[in-house]
């Protein structure tokens, strides 16, 4: 492209006789833009129209000058041949340089395409792993759904629950052998150690173990969660029950103080 610019600043050297025709084609050519200029300042519209009238006029006149060169033939810049290889000339240059331009704008497309591309296909590559390890796991839920069927999901729930049913009576056994160890019942003492201790001289024979109370309380609220609370009668003993509510395992209704409940723990 440098080449053919060079070659044409070099052959831009017209002849006498090209230059002077030329020069007699702008001087024509001015003189017509004068006079053209001349007339559009003489038609030029009042200045006081509103600004519609002057749109309106406007209008009117892109219309007119439309049709004008509609019906303009076209004709030659000018007859000498020198003038006209010069004149194309310039205009193949003028084009090259916008091709050049569209052809740069066109690469940078290009290649931000192409990074677009291969951004998307990374993506795509990551969305495929992700749906095979989806259909994987969907396919090893389906072999383990076939291989236990209702019956063994049914006896591997009964024989959680009697595992859990054989937990909790062991959990009960321990609970009641640590309070029969730590809170027994009252026994019958000697009349000197009766006295000594200033207890009552009869104890009540129907009074249950605080492990009795504790189970009392725990089948109330799992039978009749609606009404956890349990009625104190001649046979709980009332150190048990007020050491049940003095650290927390036991609340006393608000109503009604010979009536207790469990704690609600979670």
């Amino acid at each position: 492209m440098g080449e053919v610019r060079a070659g044409g600043e070099a052959a831009a050297q017209l002849s006498e006789a090209a230059q002077s025709e030329l020069l007699e084609l702008c001087e024509k050519q001015f003189a017509q833009l004068e006079k053209l200029q001349n007339e559009i300042i003489l038609c030029e519209p009042d200045i006081c129209a509103s600004p519609q009238e002057q749109s309106v006029n406007r209008l009117l006149a892109t219309d007119a000058e439309l049709k004008q060169w509609l019906s303009v033939q076209p004709s030659l810049l000018a007859a000498n041949s020198e003038i006209l290889l010069e004149a194309g000339k310039d205009e193949m240059l003028k084009l090259c340089s916008d091709l050049e331009m569209v052809v740069s704008c066109c690469e940078a497309k290009r290649d931000k395409l192409r990074e677009t591309k291969e951004l998307e296909q990374k993506w795509l590559e990551e969305k495929k792993q992700v749906l095979l390890a989806a259909n994987d796991h969907i396919e090893r839920l389906r072999v383990e759904k076939e291989k236990y069927s209702e019956q063994n999901v049914f006896l591997d729930t009964k024989a959680k629950i009697k595992k859990m049913t054989v937990y909790q009576e062991k959990l009960m056994e321990s609970l009641g052998d640590i309070l029969e160890k730590h809170a027994p019942l009252p026994q019958d003492e000697s009349s000197v150690s009766r006295k000594k201790k200033n207890i009552p001289q009869e104890i009540n024979e129907d009074l249950i173990s605080l492990s009795e109370i504790l189970e009392v309380l725990m089948n109330k609220v799992i039978n009749t969660p609606h009404d956890p609370y349990i009625t104190l009668d001649h046979t709980f003993w009332p150190p048990y029950v007020e050491m049940l509510l003095r650290y927390g395992i036991a609340v006393r209704h608000k109503e009604n103080n010979f009536k207790i409940r469990l704690e609600t723990f979670f």
